[in-house]
């Protein structure tokens, strides 16, 4: 898509929610559910059509974690960072994942295969550490374990090419 594509689906999606007391979050992720990430071209075209500031707009995306300003990795990882998973490793784990694919938080390989993103809990305590790839949920992840399941990742993404 392009960033005029971007511009004409957050007009439309403002138009059908700008009644809506309060519509920018919920805006927000409808835009992020279609395209994955909120373009910054589309800042301003938000901001006019609810009538908000452009700051206004570019500080409740900066301050969620959840939403995305760059497209994301055909797979995102997840680490726990909440205490449980801390205990048990995970910030060991978070080291190792950064160096083994030469990215940091809220960064992406890269041939844009994998995201690699901090996550404060996956309700998955009792098996920490946990992360989370894509929608799913691995429990007791060690370097190893993690290693296994990027090799896991990268033969997915070679089957899906070779098909």
């Amino acid at each position: 898509m392009t960033n005029l594509d971007h511009i004409n689906l957050a007009k439309e999606i403002v138009s059908e929610n700008k009644e809506t007391p309060g519509p920018l979050i919920e805006i927000l992720h409808k835009v992020q559910k279609l395209l994955g990430y909120i373009p910054a071209s589309i800042v301003p075209t938000l901001a006019d059509g609810l009538n908000l500031s452009r700051a206004e707009v570019h500080g409740v995306i900066s301050f969620y974690h959840f939403f995305r300003s760059t497209p994301p990795g055909r797979h995102v990882v997840k680490i726990c960072r909440a205490e449980a998973c801390q205990s048990m490793g995970s910030r060991r784990l978070e080291e190792y994942a950064k160096e083994s694919l030469g990215i940091a938080f809220h960064e992406t390989t890269q041939d844009r295969s994998i995201s690699l993103e901090p996550v404060y809990c996956l309700g998955n305590c009792a098996c920490a550490p946990a992360i989370r790839i894509d929608d799913a949920v691995h429990s007791n992840v060690d370097e190893k374990t993690f290693d296994l399941l990027m090799m896991k990742l990268s033969q997915k993404e070679l089957e899906g090419k070779v098909k």
